[in-house]
């Protein structure tokens, strides 16, 4: 079946996109705060035990981001000024609430992520979803004091009805679907998709495939300064993502990677260091192709998604 999600659109044949002051690439960190249930498989360092209950080899892995890696990145973060956009499991906001309080005192972004990495956001009737995602977001609000208006699943994981129930919600974009250097408009009325990364990901570049960390260092430096010449040659703006997870970069060894990583990209002259929540917003305001403003629309008669 086709996608009817989004259409076809070669960034060759786009309007020009600007950043504010003449920004050429809009650089944001996806931080993955995330609960886990013990018990079920997820995301594994070795999988040989995945399957057993208890893990505590895997466990102990992923439950080391909430006890040490989250502060140890928050200090890189703080070193260079960065907000970070927070993937937000709502199970974390009631059992990590210092880590919500750290992220409320620094003006951070929150993004809906579903309840838990343990679950994927998929197998659920509309009806299931709409309630479901209505307690995700209700959630979020009250631990954090703020609506979240951006999401990202689990795993990425959607079903064909999210995007438009999220909508009914009052949230605007989506990062699920990573095709695209800039944001589009998705076939749902007010609802963009920004960019996200599964390249530029410490799961997938040191978990999967063992990147060595100065390599990783070089693969950031390489990726702003490829997109800063297509947007300067095009002028059209870029989006970097940076996708983090505590447990991975927030080990002791990899630290100083990531802090050299910012350091290079925080100072580069061509790069708006923001919030997935704020490109959604310089996009829906300054393009005419961004489809209707968030306060439209009557979500039944939108495409399903």
């Amino acid at each position: 079946m086709d996608n009817e999600l989004y259409d076809y659109s070669p960034i060759v044949e786009r309007e020009p996109l600007h950043w504010p002051e003449g920004k050429r690439v809009a650089f944001y960190i996806g931080l993955n705060v995330e609960h886990f249930e013990i018990g079920k498989p997820s995301t594994s360092v070795y999988p040989g035990t995945a399957e057993l209950t208890p893990d505590p080899l895997n466990h102990g892995w992923r439950d080391y981001g909430a006890r040490v890696g989250f502060w140890r990145t928050l200090e890189t973060l703080d070193r260079h000024g960065v907000r970070a956009s927070v993937l937000l499991n709502s199970d974390v906001g009631d059992r990590y609430p210092q880590i919500v309080e750290a992220g409320r005192e620094r003006d951070w972004a929150w993004l809906a992520h579903g309840r838990t990495n343990s679950v994927l956001h998929t197998g659920m009737t509309e009806d299931e979803e709409r309630a479901s995602l209505k307690d995700i977001v209700e959630t979020i609000e009250r631990t954090t004091g703020t609506r979240p208006r951006g999401w990202m699943g689990p795993g990425l994981t959607e079903t064909h009805h999210t995007p438009r129930l999220l909508k009914e919600l009052g949230l605007d974009y989506v990062l699920d679907w990573t095709a695209d250097d800039q944001p589009f408009a998705l076939n749902v009325p007010g609802v963009l998709s920004v960019p996200y990364t599964v390249e530029l990901n410490d799961i997938g570049l040191f978990v999967s495939k063992n990147t060595p960390g100065p390599d990783f260092v070089q693969m950031l430096k390489d990726q702003v300064d490829q997109l800063h010449a297509e947007a300067e040659a095009t002028d059209s703006g870029r989006v970097m993502p940076l996708a983090l997870h505590p447990f991975v970069i927030g080990q002791a060894f990899r630290a100083k990677y990531l802090d050299q990583a910012l350091e290079y990209i925080v100072n580069h002259p061509g790069v708006w260091v923001t919030t997935s929540d704020e490109i959604a917003e310089h996009y829906r305001s300054t393009r005419t192709d961004s489809t209707d403003s968030t306060d439209s629309t009557d979500s039944t008669d939108s495409k399903d998604a």
